[in-house]
């Protein structure tokens, strides 16, 4: 029975709890670390896990310390983490959900021999649906990476992958999420411009996003074919793909997604 600490009550770190909870995890052996008393008072309320304000309170006794703090916070966690692990004969886990930190940096800052395991996560987690990367640092054995791996399963699916590839992962998985959304929300408003009622027009695009990725999921054709597919020669939906590439869609998303992974690395020197 793995007993889990998670540090930080925000969306990622509630989603992590949701799924595994939803995978038969007991309430019993799962804690949260909030400071914030009406986030740990809701936390509570709907999933019935023990919060508390106390990080030492947190991972006192748990096999696997779940960092999912915002990467500005990582240092003064981190700081007061190590004091209380080199105290303690604990054997833990450090499993790492914090956007554009190295293994490294949380090797350097705790324990000597530490093992770290990263993971790239984003929100559909909260419904089962993510999309997480993981890497293990020097010291993650296989059997560590496996857990992390399983636990991940409970809230959607994971791949692992090389640590030079995480700030690539989190432009296309998890920043992902914000432009499917900002998508749907364009698609919502143009469809209210044409005509459409708000409420017409939220309901179809998001049917529309929801049908395409089941697809793309379960079809075993690639986009572009799915998008030839429906796009004829000549038709309505020729012009208005033709508009999307005159309009430069892909350089944006290319320049977006850069944009992601070069502050993914500017992040990671946020903890020396």
């Amino acid at each position: 029975m793995t007993r889990i600490a998670v540090i930080g009550g925000g969306r990622i770190g509630e989603a992590l709890v949701s799924g595994l909870l939803g995978a038969d995890t007991k309430p019993r052996d799962l804690v949260i670390s909030e400071k914030l008393e009406s986030r740990a008072r809701q936390l509570t309320t709907d999933y019935g896990v023990r919060v508390t304000a106390s990080l030492s309170d947190a991972v006192e006794g748990a096999d696997v310390v779940v960092i999912a703090v915002k990467p500005g916070d990582v240092d003064a966690v981190l700081t007061e983490l190590a004091d209380i692990q080199e105290n303690s004969d604990d054997d833990q886990l450090l499993v790492s959900l914090v956007a554009g930190i190295p293994t490294g940096k949380f090797e350097n800052l705790l324990p000597a021999g530490t093992a770290v395991v990263r993971v790239m996560p984003n929100t559909p987690m909260l419904v089962g649906k993510g999309a997480s990367a993981v890497c293990g640092g020097r010291y993650a054995t296989p059997v560590q990476l496996e857990l992390v791996e399983q636990m991940l399963d409970a809230v959607g699916m994971v791949r692992r992958v090389k640590e030079a590839q995480m700030d690539a992962v989190t432009a296309v998985s998890g920043s992902g999420p914000a432009y499917v959304f900002l998508a749907v929300e364009a698609m919502i408003d143009s469809g209210v411009a044409l005509g459409l009622t708000r409420t017409v027009a939220t309901d179809l695009a998001v049917q529309t996003f929801i049908g395409a990725s089941e697809m793309l999921a379960e079809s075993g054709e690639s986009p572009s074919e799915l998008r030839a597919a429906v796009t004829s020669p000549g038709g309505t939906t020729a012009a208005g793909v033709r508009v999307l590439e005159r309009e430069g869609l892909r350089s944006a998303f290319y320049e977006a997604m850069a944009a992601v992974r070069d502050r993914s690395l500017e992040l990671g020197k946020l903890v020396d």
